[in-house]
């Protein structure tokens, strides 16, 4: 199973002109994580709070990787993340066993953009993997992953009856999109967090292609220009901005309900929007509140130092 997950990627690495080792290559420039840690004044009542060092931080980046990535996989295989890289093996509940209904007939373009994506998301597990390695950290394996109970809970909270992301192409691709966002935004956020420049470049580097994927995803939902499928995103992605924290603007193009922006940005600004480690933790657990430690897309939570709410 791993040799075949492996095969797409080292295939979609040969026709984009990738190199193989690119992820290790990377991972090189990435030193400086193991930081020191100091205690944060409290409440008396509360233990001192430890912070964060850039192991936590990238680890924590980790959890997030092997979610997509293994969505991506085993939408395009019916596999997940090889063993070598740390993947979850059987313990991932998902609803279908793969390819996604529709793959295997859909358009040459959809096809591209599932095969790169899950290339290039098993890439940024390698990379973050290889950089904690040489930096003598140890990286986290895959946390147990629940597609099926996150998207229910997702859906719930968006007003979505019946919403499967793995009954079409579209529907997945709006899905996946909720991964990209969230991915952007949590990169943004982490970069206060990072107290090495070469891992800020790094984890900027990582976060500029999860930027491509997000506007690739957002310009081909809103050019079906098919109501229901833009209704559906933009539901799901407000039901995030709830459980996230945000205050993320939706702005409709042609029409409310009918398109959204291509680019999340603030509109005041345009600059990108930044999601805490408290804010994506809520929205990986699919719900509010403190203390929360595992739940929705993680059922035994997040692998690493950083896995509970804070608020």
């Amino acid at each position: 199973m791993d040799q075949l997950t492996n095969q797409i990627v080292n295939r979609a690495l040969s026709r984009r002109g990738f190199l193989a080792g690119a992820g290790v290559a990377t991972a090189a420039t990435l030193t400086g994580c193991g930081g020191s840690t100091t205690t944060t004044p409290t409440q008396p009542t509360t233990p001192p709070a430890t912070a964060l060092t850039d192991v936590d931080v990238i680890n924590f980046a980790l959890n997030l990787e092997y979610l997509e990535a293994e969505f991506y996989l085993r939408a395009v295989t019916g596999q997940g993340v090889p063993t070598a890289d740390g993947g979850a093996g059987s313990n991932v509940n998902i609803s279908f066993t793969g390819p996604v209904a529709g793959f295997s007939s859909a358009n040459a373009f959809y096809q591209q953009i599932a095969v790169e994506f899950a290339q290039q998301e098993l890439q940024h597990i390698r990379t973050l993997r290889a950089a904690l390695t040489a930096a003598g950290a140890t990286p986290i394996s895959s946390p147990a992953l629940d597609y099926t109970t996150g998207f229910t809970g997702l859906a719930t909270a968006a007003g979505l009856t019946g919403f499967n992301p793995f009954a079409s192409m579209l529907n997945y691709f709006s899905a996946a999109l909720g991964f990209e966002d969230n991915g952007v935004e949590a990169y943004t956020g982490a970069a206060a967090l990072l107290t090495n420049t070469q891992n800020l470049n790094v984890a900027a580097g990582i976060q500029a292609a999860e930027a491509y994927h997000s506007a690739s995803l957002r310009t081909l939902i809103v050019a079906t220009g098919d109501s229901t499928v833009i209704g559906n995103y933009n539901k799901l992605i407000a039901a995030r901005g709830t459980l996230g924290g945000s205050t993320e603007t939706q702005v409709s193009i042609g029409g409310a309900g009918k398109a959204s922006v291509i680019v999340q940005a603030d509109p005041n600004t345009s600059v990108g929007y930044a999601r805490s480690v408290d804010n994506v933790l809520h929205i990986a657990y699919g719900a509010t509140g403190a203390g929360l430690s595992k739940g929705g897309f993680f059922p035994a939570g997040l692998n690493g130092n950083i896995k509970t709410t804070a608020s």
